[in-house]
């Protein structure tokens, strides 16, 4: 097989190629960094090998080696591997490192281009790295030189001399030194610069000022790595051009327009890696950074698909179920056909859509999207002998119900929802939570039992219906919001309405 050297893009998920997204699904292992887009993990397989090789400057990291080890180790064993990293791998990626090492063992791989910071920042910035009438070349510096150099190999008066655009990489640490060497080189201290932090995410901020002010303008702003420095006659066009609808550095916790309500809201999204995207999504679209924190993993249970000859009812609890069902029908070379015949139920409109993908239509679905709306919804529906089909977890309140109206039920179990472990660098990111979303049971047992006590002291917990709740409530915590509509749309709306009573409270 081949290991694969990806850029995954500079942090927007949108940025994602095409070819890194088919590689992601059909990798058997993904080695990926810190910096990639928190969805860029969601089209892997369920059975794929996710390690995490992240290096964070003065914080935890993953040795170099380590990760060429893991590298030459899974591509000798003949496994399709991912190495996924932010950007482009070969611009300031150590692409051509890991590539050398993989060449002398003997393993072949190719190289998948990203999108890279120093291009796609600006761009969000409103900032052209060249522009006809500002800057006809522009040069890509690194600001963190390998640190087994004896001393810095950039030419500083050459850099000073530059006929464009500087933009410089990994220099946030390093900025008032570098602004002073370039000044001390010849360059205008008058010259416009830009500073963009968390270039192309929800929550990017942007500062401007000349050469010579832009690093005390940037420690004020507090800002921080990642970022991306730009220097040249361009960086002032950000006042003109920029388009990026995000707080203002001047406000880092402005909530932004009316169009973005979540606009320096920081969300913990807890649900399934392979569901978390349709729910993120809405979260950025609404200006929010997500922060995903996936607790659950969806396991399939092995099994023939169930024979529905002399059922009249069939009822699916989940999306999950659904998909399930039809993976082992189409394992057994069969389809839809197979439900011909029999009533089928759905426990709420996300089921419905699932099932609406195969060709079948709901013939009932609650308004109330819980077991018990489900049953009520049955009430006046005839059923002698029904089939569900579920978790292997799940409550018994529905088949219950059904025996006790005298049906004969079988329940078959067609997955299970297992623990999915937070990473260190998860675990950090939802300790800067403003907002955890729980859409099951199962997230709020398994965040509870991953985090431990550390679940971030302002965070506001917002349920997805009255089973999540009492499982908060059940472990001592009281939902700052549940959704009256129990899916993905009535979580979003529910807090949509929290933030905007806490803001009306402040």
């Amino acid at each position: 097989m081949t290991v694969f050297l990806v850029g995954a893009g500079p942090g927007d998920p949108g940025l994602l190629t095409a070819r890194a997204l088919e590689l992601i699904a059909a990798a058997d292992v993904v080695i990926y960094d810190r910096l990639i887009p928190d969805s860029a993990l969601d089209g892997a397989r369920a059975d794929a090998e996710l390690l995490y090789a992240g290096k964070e400057g003065g914080g935890p990291s993953i040795a170099q080696s380590e990760t060429e080890r893991l590298l030459v180790e899974h591509g000798l064993a003949g496994r399709a591997v991912v190495r996924l990293k932010g950007g482009d791998p070969f611009v300031f990626g150590r692409g051509g490192e890991e590539a050398e090492v993989l060449r002398a063992a003997g393993v072949p791989f190719e190289i998948v281009p990203g999108v890279t910071a120093g291009v796609a920042a600006p761009a969000y910035a409103g900032i052209p790295v060249t522009h006809r009438d500002a800057a006809s070349a522009v040069a890509f510096v690194t600001g963190h030189e390998g640190p087994t150099k004896p001393e810095s190999v950039l030419d500083w008066g050459a850099l000073a001399a530059f006929p464009g655009t500087l933009v410089i990489y990994m220099g946030v640490r390093q900025l008032a030194a570098i602004a002073q060497r370039l000044m001390a080189a010849g360059r205008a201290p008058s010259e416009s610069a830009a500073v963009i932090e968390r270039g192309t995410l929800p929550d990017q901020r942007v500062v401007t000022a000349t050469l010579a002010t832009i690093a005390p303008v940037a420690a004020s702003a507090a800002i921080q790595a990642p970022a991306i420095a730009v220097f040249g006659p361009v960086a002032a066009l950000h006042e003109r051009l920029g388009w990026w609808p995000a707080p203002k550095a001047s406000d880092p916790h402005s909530r932004g327009s009316e169009e973005r309500p979540l606009a320096g809201v920081t969300v913990a999204v807890t649900r399934a890696r392979a569901q978390v995207s349709g729910l993120a999504a809405r979260l950025r679209e609404l200006g929010a950074k997500v922060v995903q924190a996936p607790v659950i993993r969806i396991q399939a249970l092995d099994g023939p698909p169930p024979s529905l000859e002399g059922y009249d009812l069939l009822c699916l609890t989940s999306p999950n179920g659904v998909r399930a069902l039809f993976d082992r029908l189409a394992a057994a070379g069969r389809d839809a056909r197979a439900l011909a015949g029999v009533r089928v139920a759905a426990i709420g409109p996300g089921t419905a859509a699932a099932l609406s993908e195969h060709g079948v239509i709901a013939d009932v679905v609650p308004e109330r999207f819980v077991a018990e709306g489900l049953i009520e919804a049955l009430a006046d529906v005839p059923v002698t002998r029904a089939l569900v089909a579920r978790a292997a977890q799940a409550r018994d309140v529905l088949p219950d119900a059904l025996r006790q109206r005298g049906a004969e039920v079988d329940v078959v179990a067609l997955y299970e929802t297992v623990a999915e472990p937070l990473s260190p660098s998860q675990l950090t990111d939802v300790g800067d939570a403003d907002y955890v979303t729980f859409t099951s049971a199962s997230t709020v047992r398994f965040f509870l039992a991953g985090i431990g006590d550390r679940l971030p002291a302002r965070a506001r917990l917002v349920s997805i219906g009255p089973i999540t709740s009492a499982a908060l409530r059940e472990r001592g915590l009281e939902p700052h919001a549940e959704a009256s509509r129990h899916d993905i749309d009535g979580l979003v709306q529910a807090l949509l309405a929290d933030v905007v009573a806490d803001d009306a409270s402040i």
